[in-house]
């Protein structure tokens, strides 16, 4: 596996980190390029979490898939539209070097936790540049009062464009609470824009994985029926974008 760290031209302050797999050229496989997925961690765009960044990245590596993490523009001096452009500028880098870095550029999934999903949301239904499918946990859609710096709320421009999405969440969510998630929802259906959606009923907020590993030794952060939002989501997506090929390419 090769890992880099790239500066983004517009923010050099702002990083993103490529896992690429290694391939094998020259041999007859039915995997010459490789889906991505683009993670945007959480931390209510003050911080970006670590819980949400390279253990999402290792079990989708584990899949198949190359990942992207971006630490993308946070904290009170930081601005909306700078995280925005920071996603942009981020998914254009990966289509533009898909080749390099053996992606399949119409295979991008976009993956945001918390506020990273109100971010990956905004990209999806927003942005100048889309990806082919958002992967939404517990994600924040409405502005809050909590968050670093005023946000728009993304129900409201979901469009025609707005990919097929994939959404998690739990009942019990106290922080983001559950009407974030059924706000998005509703604009989907209004679009007629598919989904697949998972309102888990135990669970407070930021699960990760809900595994050990990401539980920061937070007891309630483990729990095994949350912990299937992963292959659920990896199942919706070989449905939905057909991530993979099924037979070796001549």
């Amino acid at each position: 596996m090769k890992i880099e760290e790239i500066n983004l031209k517009t923010n050099n302050n702002i990083v993103m980190t490529a896992y690429i797999l290694d391939m094998e050229p020259g041999i007859k496989s039915n995997l010459t390029k490789r889906p991505a997925v683009l993670i945007f961690p959480g931390g209510s765009y003050h911080y970006t979490s670590n819980r949400e960044a390279e253990p999402i990245a290792m079990s989708f590596l584990a899949e198949g898939f190359n990942a992207f993490i971006l630490r993308y523009s946070v904290g009170k001096n930081a601005q909306f539209s700078e995280a925005l452009q920071d996603a942009e500028e981020a998914l254009q880098l990966i289509r533009e070097k898909a080749d390099d870095w053996y992606v399949d550029q119409n295979k991008i999934t976009v993956a945001g936790f918390s506020a990273g999903g109100h971010l990956a949301a905004a990209l999806g239904t927003m942005g100048a540049i889309r990806p082919n499918a958002l992967l939404l946990g517990y994600p924040c859609i409405l502005d809050k009062e909590s968050l670093a710096f005023r946000v728009p709320n993304v129900d409201e421009h979901v469009d025609a464009m707005t990919p097929p999405t994939f959404l998690f969440s739990t009942f019990e969510d106290d922080v983001v609470p559950i009407e974030h998630s059924l706000r998005f929802l509703k604009a989907l259906d209004d679009k007629n824009i598919p989904f697949e959606s998972h309102i888990f009923q135990y669970g407070p907020y930021g699960f990760s994985l809900g595994k050990y590993h990401t539980s920061f030794g937070t007891e309630n952060s483990i729990d095994s029926d949350f912990a299937q939002w992963l292959p659920m989501s990896l199942a919706w997506l070989h449905r939905t974008v057909n991530v993979f090929s099924k037979k070796p390419e001549d």
